[in-house]
């Protein structure tokens, strides 16, 4: 199994250019929200604590659990980031001017097209592309910069 550091050093092979950067900076979190987003629309028949389980519950505990394997610290900061996209969704729900699926569907695309657009402007392919997994990397290798920037080892 590869590491945390394995993993962000091939991932940022094809993330050198500052623009794809700034992109990446915008558009990875999107898709991660735009995802829980689409999980927490699918209601489960369950309730626990007064709260209506969701589908981006259960598979949000298991992602943590992914980036757990990957990082001993790197997995808080993930959780945080989660927690406020659950957050977020409820808001978004809540607020009923826009269903939340379709929030998410259209900002799921828009994500996407800038994604493809910065590794056109890069000349590389996306890491997904090669491996599946990147697709949890890419939010993990922006947290790093921020764990870095504070002073926290991964």
């Amino acid at each position: 199994m590869k590491t945390i550091q394995q993993w962000l050093a091939e991932y940022g092979e094809s993330h050198q250019n500052a623009t794809n950067k700034t992109i990446h900076w915008i558009c990875v979190p999107t898709i991660f929200f735009s995802v829980v987003g689409l999980l927490y629309s699918i209601k489960l028949p369950w309730v626990a604590a007064g709260v209506q389980i969701n589908a981006a519950i259960i598979i949000m505990l298991l992602v943590i659990v992914y980036y757990l394997s990957l990082s001993r610290t790197l997995w808080i900061g993930m959780l945080l980031f989660g927690v406020l996209c659950l957050y977020i969704c409820y808001l978004v729900e809540q607020a009923g001017f826009i269903p939340l699926w379709l929030f998410c569907v259209i900002t799921f695309v828009l994500a996407w097209i800038g994604q493809f657009y910065g590794h056109k402007i890069e000349g590389k392919k996306p890491s997904f592309l090669k491996d599946l997994q990147f697709l949890m990397i890419g939010p993990a290798w922006l947290m790093s910069f921020i764990y870095k920037k504070m002073g926290i080892g991964l």
